[in-house]
């Protein structure tokens, strides 16, 4: 079997035999409850995108709320059910936090964007990435890695996971001259954290099956009780923790009515007297970097976790998941959601035992009924889900016990790259700095034909990407 080609089928038919079940060492209701897990640490997003592009300063300028809801629940069941089925990976997509604040923050508010144009960036953005898929540049990039940025990639990305459990659950926050400071310990809401946690941690220990869905299920309705004893004092977050009012969306043509409204102005966008060309083509390489390498790392770091992985830390048939994603940024952009890109949180499903497509196809599936009772899926707190996000990075930041500790070219590229991740909530920066130190480093000690030319070339392409700012800035582009 090769890197580049999915293996068979197993002679077995039904589910087990499609996702090829057995083969993986895991059963269908393992695959069942691993893409729930994923799902109940996913759905917030169904609510934080729509509140990222639609709500503030945004409210008039971003697309309509309600219909950015259904169409951010609608892209992400479609796309990760086409990676279930394509695939036959655990990975689930939805809209990229990071991506998504570029194209409300920067695009719309920074540069005066209408909404339809900025969504329109994406989908060029998405376009210049699955060319470089079906031309098998981003596999090829993959496999130029040295194994042990592999492995730093993967760790990082549980150092990210696990920071962001922490902050997500109150324990830290900005500090008052400080990066980051002690969060405020006294609220109701870090109290479900600290039970969500301990209770995590405790059937992880005992080796009970569904350790992280039972904490999330417990700690939902510890949080309900305590937000109505403490109301908004609790510390929750608004329309968590509260039953809803109603359980369905009522839905007419206007929920539908940002879908493919950014296809209109695929070819105006490049021509806005008030940005010009290079500006818009600047905006599309940053955007494009971030989303290519974002997915690189996630797809290594949750495919290492699940043992998927071969001994160069080569995913077998990686070409259908990078294309998958690749069409998950046009359709994020086309739908009006933002770039649609494969999930660091589908680590939580691995952890619960998810190793095959199947787990992908739950969690599509339930993100497609989310549309009809978004309010419960709104429910889950942050602080529930928070908990099983720090046990996914402890489980993910195991693999450093892999990774060979040689001299100063190979160690601090690995530093960097598990350091820089959480530090600036990026995986893209993480990886970047990691490439950049590595190929310096090589240079330096007159090692440079041990780096791959196209580590060289994504090297560069960073350097570019971190002098972007500076290019706008001084030039006024």
């Amino acid at each position: 079997m090769t890197a580049n080609t999915a293996p068979p089928p197993s002679a077995g038919g039904g589910l087990e035999g499609f996702f090829r079940i057995r083969e993986r060492g895991t059963t269908v209701g393992t695959e069942l409850r691993a893409g729930l897990t994923t799902f109940m640490v996913m759905a917030y997003i169904i609510f934080v995108n729509p509140s990222i592009l639609s709500s503030g300063d945004l409210a008039e300028l971003g697309p309509p709320f309600l219909p950015t809801v259904v169409a951010t629940a609608l892209a992400a069941g479609i796309l990760t059910l086409a990676m279930g089925l394509v695939s036959n990976y655990p990975f689930a997509l939805a809209a990229g936090l990071g991506l998504n604040a570029v194209v409300a923050f920067q695009l719309i508010l920074g540069r005066g964007f209408r909404w339809e144009e900025a969504m329109a960036v994406i989908v060029w953005e998405g376009i210049i990435i699955t060319i470089l898929v079906l031309t098998g540049l981003r596999e090829a990039i993959m496999h130029a890695i040295p194994m042990s940025l592999k492995r730093a990639i993967a760790v990082g990305i549980g150092l990210f996971i696990l920071f962001i459990g922490l902050a997500n659950g109150g324990f830290v926050q900005q500090g008052a001259g400080t990066p980051v400071a002690l969060g405020n310990l006294t609220t109701p809401a870090f109290l479900t954290f600290v039970v969500g946690l301990g209770l995590a941690l405790a059937l992880m220990a005992l080796r009970v099956k569904a350790a992280l869905l039972i904490s999330i299920v417990a700690t939902t309705i510890l949080a309900v009780i305590l937000r109505s004893v403490f109301g908004d004092a609790a510390g929750f977050g608004q329309g968590q923790a509260v039953l809803p009012e109603s359980y369905f969306f009522d839905f007419s043509a206007d929920n539908f009515s940002t879908l493919l409204a950014p296809l209109g102005f695929l070819v105006s966008v490049w021509t806005r007297p008030e940005t010009g060309f290079i500006t818009v083509a600047l905006v599309v390489f940053s955007l494009m970097l971030s989303d290519f390498f974002d997915t690189m790392g996630t797809v290594i770091g949750v495919g290492e976790e699940a043992g998927l992985v071969d001994e160069q830390g080569r995913l077998p048939g990686i070409g259908r998941v990078l294309l998958v994603d690749s069409i998950g940024a046009v359709v994020g952009g086309a739908f009006s959601t933002s770039s649609n890109t494969t999930y660091i949180e589908s680590a939580a499903g691995v952890s619960e035992g998810g190793r095959t497509g199947l787990t992908s196809v739950v969690v599509g599936v339930l993100f497609l009924a989310a549309i009809l009772i978004a309010p419960i899926a709104g429910m889950v707190p942050q602080q529930a889900t928070a908990a099983a996000l720090v046990v996914v990075g402890y489980l993910m930041f195991r693999s450093i016990k892999d990774i060979e500790w040689g001299e100063i070219d190979e160690v601090f590229p690995v530093l960097a790259t598990m350091i820089v991740m959480p530090l600036t909530y990026s995986i893209t920066d993480g990886i970047a700095v990691g490439f950049i130190a590595y190929a310096f480093l090589k240079l330096v000690r007159g090692r440079a034909t041990e780096v791959h030319p196209l580590l060289w070339v994504s090297a560069l392409a960073f350097v570019l990407y971190f002098a972007v700012p500076w290019l706008q800035q001084t030039f006024g582009i």
